[in-house]
């Protein structure tokens, strides 16, 4: 049975609430995770964890932030994405809003580029894809 984005949404909006300790009203779709809602990385691994349980499906950590592609010098130069990374990037999460981002990419700063809408955009099209 497909779920509607407002479903989803919900549920998404529920495990943050748990894992982060934020009130509902906090969780809105434009809110990022790490500079809205506090998350910090150990924050996003439960938050897949309890989104896989929830949702009964399996999200890649390389979905939320390529790590392995960051490691790569043709991608990452003095901390900074060059050129080539951020097309990477950009493919890599086609759903996120770079723009900012892209003015300074700074490596360390790439998972604040992540929001709710972002999350509700991975589970949408892994549970409405089974």
């Amino acid at each position: 049975m497909a779920l509607s984005q407002d479903e989803i949404f919900e549920k998404v909006r529920g495990v943050l609430v748990d894992a982060l300790a934020v009130d509902e009203d906090e969780v809105e779709l434009e809110s990022t995770l790490v500079d809205d809602l506090g998350a910090e990385s150990i924050d996003l691994l439960d938050i897949v964890f309890q989104l896989e349980k929830a949702f009964e499906i399996k999200i890649d950590r390389s979905e939320l932030v390529p790590v392995d592609a960051l490691n790569d010098p043709a991608y990452v130069q003095e901390g900074k994405l060059t050129e080539a990374g951020m097309e990477m990037l950009r493919k890599a999460l086609p759903y996120a809003n770079l723009d900012a981002f892209a003015k300074n990419p700074v490596v360390q700063n790439l998972a604040k580029v992540l929001t709710v809408k972002d999350l509700v955009h991975i589970v949408d099209t892994k549970v409405n894809a089974q």
